[in-house]
């Protein structure tokens, strides 16, 4: 559910994006609404609103969102400041990147692997298919910011349909295959059923 929920500002900013740019008037002051730079702007204060509501009801945001959020702030504003779609257009890979680069580091720092400290409350697995998992994750974000990248500078026209829903059916891609990998390996849990080497 988390997943998803970083999506509403995504999807936000969509709708605006696809609309035909026009002249709004707010409290006196023409505002253009429609198109990137209005789009940009709808993406920064819902990101606002989105993690601030979750920061209200929890006290705590997740690194993962944190960085999400930071990202949204940096590019979205370079994006406003500079007029250039270019910086918004980077902060796909980036991301995505960083999250790979984050589950690479946990191999050499720490005791414990990402993906283990994220899941490991909910599953016991043996230590092989942990790092599994964890080389999974780094390969899927590593894909990722390289599809976005691709996309964003590649195929301009289309570059925000594959921000949504490319990187949206990546990620449930992704979840689904994830969930059949770990499903035929619930069984090692069970101290009743030997484990089995794959």
């Amino acid at each position: 559910m988390k997943q998803f929920i970083d999506f509403i500002p995504l999807l936000l900013f969509f709708i605006v994006y696809k609309l035909d740019p026009r002249v709004i008037d707010v409290a006196g002051h023409e505002l253009t609404f429609g198109g990137i730079y209005s789009a940009t702007a709808v993406l920064i204060i819902s990101s606002v609103v989105v993690y601030g509501a979750i920061f209200i009801s929890q006290r705590k945001l997740e690194k993962s969102q944190w960085l999400t959020l930071v990202a949204c702030l940096v590019f979205g504003s370079l994006t406003l400041a500079f007029h250039s779609e270019t910086f918004l257009k980077w902060k796909a890979p980036v991301v995505n990147w960083l999250f790979a680069l984050a589950f690479i580091g946990s191999h050499f720092i720490g005791d414990r692997l990402l993906i283990k400290r994220i899941m490991g409350h909910a599953l016991t697995l043996p230590e092989p298919i942990w790092t599994r998992l964890n080389v999974a994750w780094i390969v899927f974000f590593l894909f990722c910011g390289a599809a976005n990248l691709f996309v964003a500078f590649t195929f301009q026209s289309y570059w925000v349909d594959f921000k949504v829903f490319g990187s949206l059916g990546m990620t449930v891609l992704f979840l689904v295959g994830q969930g059949i990998y770990l499903s035929r390996h619930l069984h090692d849990t069970d101290p009743t059923t030997p484990k089995t080497e794959d």
